[in-house]
């Protein structure tokens, strides 16, 4: 094949689209989006100050009562990302450029999972990274209320297992605000470097550079709505986190009507997890309380 310009745009359009297709079909089924709210940013940073409430009904007695966004300057602040594959023009030159297709078929594969990878990377780390309220995103001493609307801590967290135990997480997903943000200010696109003219890397390398590149970060949502644990996964120790989780309580004594829906686990314990929740019948044949009681996702992004 002769490297001409005429080669070279037909070349990059099928590349595109080999890129292309590949991340249409794997987004839309990445893990991420059962766990994350998908925040679209306009600027090099996003600041999440209303993440402090819970907006309530109540009875309208009197003037309404506004709910001021806390100043908790939780700020997510977006990183660029990128992927290069390069294409050596001796390969164009001889028509071997079977290779090519799928390594770009590949890559955007991996934009399309670059999310997951985030997301559940900053969620294994809930137990020393912070979120809005100051303390770690999973902790032992959140600032919470009782029944009575008095200041108490409360623990989202149970490391009381062995060391070396893997982590399960309980979630609420049924809100539009989950547990997670994934914040987004460009999606990836596919670009090229491949003018032989102009380009230093082309003349000095024989090397045409086609890539992805991207900008976005992951952050915390609200505590309140996630669970996490490395004790045995068993109904019991599920018994123990929903109760945790349902029990929370807004400033006036009311439940914030958390409803835990989606247990997270890794692949060692894909098994746990489906004899907890999946199993309609325990050992014995007694009827397993917690049949159907959460989905479950089983995900490799999770340890």
């Amino acid at each position: 094949m002769m490297v001409t310009a005429a080669s070279l745009t037909a070349l990059q359009v099928g590349f595109k689209k080999n890129f292309q297709d590949a991340f249409t079909a794997t987004r839309p089924n990445a893990d991420f989006t059962r766990v994350a709210t998908v925040i679209n940013s306009t600027s090099k940073s996003e600041t999440y100050g209303w993440l402090g409430k819970f907006p309530k009904m109540r009875e309208w007695v009197g003037d309404r009562v506004i709910k001021d966004m806390e100043a908790k300057g939780y700020t997510i602040t977006n990183k660029d990302f990128e992927a290069t594959v390069g294409v050596d023009r001796n390969d164009i030159e001889d028509d071997n450029l079977g290779v090519y297709g799928p390594l770009m078929q590949e890559m955007g594969v991996s934009a399309a999972q670059q999310p997951d990878d985030l997301t559940f990377g900053l969620m294994a780390q809930g137990t020393t990274e912070t979120c809005y309220d100051g303390q770690y995103f999973f902790d032992t001493d959140h600032p919470s209320f009782d029944e009575n609307g008095g200041a108490i801590t409360v623990a989202n967290v149970d490391a009381s297992g062995a060391a070396g135990n893997p982590w399960w997480y309980l979630l609420d997903v049924t809100r539009p605000l989950k547990p997670m943000v994934y914040q987004e200010r460009k999606k990836p696109q596919f670009v090229s470097k491949t003018d032989p003219q102009n380009s230093d890397h082309v003349f000095m390398k024989k090397e045409f550079l086609y890539g992805v590149d991207a900008r976005c970060n992951v952050g915390f949502g609200l505590w309140q709505m996630a669970y996490a644990s490395n004790v045995a996964l068993n109904g019991d120790s599920l018994d123990a986190a929903i109760e945790k989780m349902r029990g929370l309580r807004d400033s006036n004594g009311r439940p914030l009507g958390i409803k835990p829906s989606l247990l997270v686990v890794g692949p060692k314990l894909r098994s746990a997890a489906n004899k907890t929740v999946k199993v309609m019948l325990g050992e014995g044949g007694a009827s397993n309380a917690n049949y159907e009681a959460v989905e479950v996702l089983d995900t490799p992004w999770v340890a």
